[in-house]
């Protein structure tokens, strides 16, 4: 608690709580130049064991974050933690991500190109965090391929759960769920639900899934933002944090003119996690 107060004054408006019972926190950090070029999200859950016995898990978010980027950075954080055993670590681990953005703003690197494709374009920079969250830790795998070629027609209809819809400022989110166990029921389902005009209608249906897949061990799982930029990476998140597989989850949302800026995630997920409780 005294670590969360410490950062939270520390880093003012850059640190975020995204879930407090889950101990779930976001932060902002750049380059500290006048208009920073590189900026990175890091997202923690602090599990029980904190700091005596565990580790923080984290994912390190930024569109331009890929490949040997990520696992020298990743490589970094583990070495700071296996060198300060049992201690509070995240002021260590968010300097250490501010001194490599430094040093990537100060050579020669082209600065990232980030585009937007939500509809919904925030003006205050403090938003861009949000937009641009992309979980990277656990890859997504692709899927698209095997749906177009199954057969669709030996596949069972799953029953579909819808939940209560939020409403704010004239914009209506609400979540649909199903239980899936194939790719091929992923897609019936997709279809069934498109097949309600108000459904179809929607500004954006955000979707993730996850299958486990006992044979391999590995989770089968792909998300989509349907032109809300990082939504569905961040639904696909929330259900790896809240350790669900075998389900589909889509959030329908339709627009009403007002901009919401990052309240849109948060009833987004809001109504993912309380159709995942029912």
């Amino acid at each position: 608690i005294d670590e969360i107060e410490a950062l939270s004054s520390i880093y003012g408006e850059d640190w975020c709580v995204v879930d407090e019972d889950e101990k779930i926190y976001c932060i902002k950090i750049s380059d500290c130049l006048d208009q920073p070029k590189w900026t990175l999200c890091l997202q923690v859950v602090l599990p029980p064991g904190y700091p005596a016995a565990e580790p923080p898990i984290y994912q390190l978010n930024a569109p331009w974050l890929r490949g040997q980027d990520y696992m020298e950075l990743a490589n970094s954080l583990e070495e700071i933690y296996v060198q300060n055993l049992g201690e509070s670590i995240l002021y260590l681990w968010v300097e250490k991500i501010r001194e490599v953005l430094i040093e990537k703003a100060q050579s020669s690197d082209p600065e990232p190109d980030i585009k937007k494709t939500s509809e919904e374009v925030d003006e205050d920079d403090e938003d861009d965090f949000l937009l641009d969250y992309q979980p990277i830790q656990e890859e997504p795998i692709k899927i698209v391929d095997y749906i177009t070629s199954e057969s669709q027609e030996d596949e069972e209809l799953p029953s579909i759960h819808h939940g209560t819809p939020i409403t704010d400022r004239r914009s209506t989110f609400q979540a649909h769920l199903a239980p899936v166990v194939t790719p091929g029921q992923v897609k019936r389902v997709l279809e069934k639900l498109y097949e309600n005009k108000k459904i179809a209608s929607a500004t954006h249906n955000i979707y993730a899934y996850r299958i486990y897949c006992e044979d391999k061990q590995t989770f089968l799982q792909d998300c989509e933002d349907d032109g809300e930029t990082a939504a569905g990476g961040r639904l696909l998140h929330l259900m790896q944090i809240l350790n669900v597989h075998n389900v589909l989850v889509v959030v329908s949302r339709w627009y009403g003119g007002i901009l919401l800026g990052p309240d849109r995630f948060k009833h987004i997920n809001n109504c993912a996690r309380n159709i995942l409780v029912e």
